[in-house]
């Protein structure tokens, strides 16, 4: 019976310090997973904590501030459209003052042909007083810098002209303007419109 016990005392003993290393190791890890945790509850705590409290005082300097912006905004808008409201009227004025002064110039030419629609002269008078009116338009839109397309006799040049056709001419030379149906006019160096014209075409030239 004494043998017995002694064999069980011997066999628990490697029993007991065996669980006491596992006990020993699963409280480091558990000591170590603590610290962790603690450490990143730390910094998501030191994330998520809300910025410092703006002062009453802070709060309405800078709502003043906005307030200020917003008024300077409301007005710098207000201007420009002003702005664009008196450019546009002014624009609008220069081109009726521009067309009334074209108007007020052709005025006389149109009382001349009203005066020549009522009179009862001649045919050949009639026709006078016409070509004085044409002189009459003719120096009010050289006043104006208006002057005339060159045609008959000048080299065709589709910038300037546009050809309706082409006539036989051996007195002129090839691709020359020879026939003026419409007069063409430009205002200094810009076209207003083409001469409608006929352009020669000199056989012999082209034969050569």
């Amino acid at each position: 019976m004494k043998q017995e016990k002694e064999t069980d005392s011997t066999v628990l003993e490697p029993l007991e310090i065996a669980s006491g290393g596992p006990a020993e190791e699963s409280g480091e890890v558990s000591a170590s997973n603590s610290d962790q945790g603690v450490a990143a509850s730390a910094d998501a705590e030191a994330t998520a904590s809300p910025a410092a409290p703006v002062s009453r005082a802070e709060f309405d300097r800078l709502k003043a501030e906005r307030d200020q912006l917003l008024d300077r905004l409301a007005r710098l808008q207000a201007e420009f459209e002003n702005a664009r409201k008196r450019a546009e009227r002014e624009r609008i004025s220069d081109r009726d003052y521009a067309t009334g002064k074209v108007v007020e110039n052709f005025l006389p030419v149109v009382d001349n042909f009203e005066l020549a629609l009522k009179s009862k002269s001649s045919e050949e008078q009639l026709r006078s007083g016409v070509e004085l009116i044409v002189k009459q338009m003719e120096e009010i839109l050289r006043q104006m810098q208006v002057v005339p397309v060159p045609a008959i006799g000048e080299p065709f040049d589709p910038r300037q002209h546009e050809a309706l056709g082409s006539v036989d001419r051996d007195d002129m030379p090839d691709q020359y303007v020879a026939e003026e149906i419409r007069r063409g006019y430009k205002l200094r160096e810009r076209l207003l419109r083409p001469s409608l014209v006929r352009v020669a075409h000199n056989s012999k030239q082209t034969s050569e």
